[in-house]
Formats: structure tokens, sequence, C-alpha cells
């Protein structure tokens, strides 16, 4: 993602997963070497340790929504965990209907710490994302798709990676300036009062009503013709 941030020509980013699954989670051999690794005859320098590796992995998953440009995550087969994390830290998400997800850490004895707690109760509401939380169940597409945690549900994964791409291709060709600028304001105002983010929009916009895109977006439009924008 800190690459992606530096490359103008990307306008917009699709999350896929390459296997059978989107993702199915941690690396259970992962948690073995990292309690290995702990050598320390400190117990207080063992914690510190564990909650360093905690906060490296938050910040991965956190990148995706940091990245100024918008993430589309396109979801087949299993969501899991850790999986589950990266797709609530993109801006929305598309699945198909093989897709399932699920909080699945209390079913390993774990409390969930990279985002799910966090993000997953502002999109389907407390009562769903406790109900997934308690129970690890695994929630399929159409019901994701009933509580707002996927915007579409495809019938293959190759038509949702598709749709995700078409849509990132429409993000693409607006303005990058006001694309990157309103994600900017949507993640500030989810966080903030509406008057926090009233004035927030209001600085924001004081420093950008006079790009090249606007003029660019005019004279496209009186043109009849599609707008070119600087990266």
């Amino acid at each position: 993602m800190s690459t992606i941030l530096t490359q103008g020509e990307v306008r917009a980013v699709v999350l896929n997963g390459a296997g059978r699954n989107f993702c199915a989670g941690i690396d259970l051999m992962m948690l073995a070497e990292i309690q290995a690794s702990l050598a320390s005859e400190c117990e207080a320098r063992n914690r510190e340790t564990i909650r360093s590796l905690i906060l490296n992995l938050q910040s991965c998953v956190s990148s995706l929504e940091h990245c100024r440009k918008p993430v589309i995550a396109a979801i087949h087969g299993a969501c899991v965990g850790g999986g589950l994390d990266l797709v609530l830290a993109a801006d929305f998400r598309y699945a198909s209907t093989d897709a399932s997800f699920s909080v699945r850490e209390v079913a390993m004895g774990l409390v969930a710490d990279v985002g799910s707690l966090q993000r997953l109760g502002r999109i389907v509401g407390e009562g769903i994302a406790r109900e997934m939380t308690f129970t690890a169940m695994d929630m399929p597409a159409n019901d994701a798709l009933n509580v707002r945690l996927v915007n579409q549900v495809f019938v293959s994964p190759e038509e949702c990676l598709a749709a995700a791409m078409r849509t990132a291709s429409v993000i693409a060709a607006q303005s990058p300036l006001a694309v990157r600028g309103s994600k900017q304001v949507l993640n500030y105002s989810r966080d903030h009062s509406v008057s926090d983010g009233l004035e927030y929009v209001a600085t924001w916009n004081g420093g950008m009503l006079l790009s090249a895109d606007i003029k660019e977006a005019i004279t496209a439009q009186m043109s009849g013709r599609a707008a070119q924008y600087l990266d």
C-alpha cells in the first residue's frame, strides 16, 4: 500500500485472493513461532514483544483504510479472521455466492485484535457484529448482502472480480483529487460529529476549489468529451 501511494497512475485498488479462498485467516504456524520466539526471562518484555507484533499487524490492515485511493475488496470462498479484518478496512466489498464471512477468533481462544471488533459494528450494526463475534458463525454471502456487509453478490468469483474491476475503472475516470479528498472527508466524518465533519470539509475545499480538475471537468462537459485529469 505504501508503494501504491507513490504511484500517481494508480487511482483505485482491487483487493482479491489468489487461491481457493479469499483468506482463511492467520497462519497458525505463525502463532506457534511467535510463542517460541518469546525467549526473554522477563515476562513484561515478552508481553511488550507481543504488543509490538499486534500493533504491526494492525498497521498493515489499517493501511487499506489510510490509503488515499479507494480500495474495493472482491471476495470469494472463505473470508475468515484476519481476512475479514482486511476487507473491513476496504472502502466497500463485493462477493461471489460461494463467499462466507466469520470472526473466527473466539473458536481459537483469541480476542480479535486487528480491526474486526472496531469496524464490523459500524457496517452491520452492533447486534450482528456481536452475534458473529461471540459465535464464530459463518455468514453466507447473501446474508452478508442483507446486513450490508457487502454491496453486491455475484454468481461466480470471476464475475465478482470483473465487477470490481469495472467499478475501479469508473472511479479511475473521475477527478483523482476529488476522489482522494472525498475518501479523506468520509473517513474523518465517520469518526467525528456532523458539525466537525462540516467544518473539516469546508477547510478541505477552501484549499482545493482552485484545482485544475474543476476547470477540466467543466470544459469537458461543455465540449461533450471525457475529462482527462492529471494523476
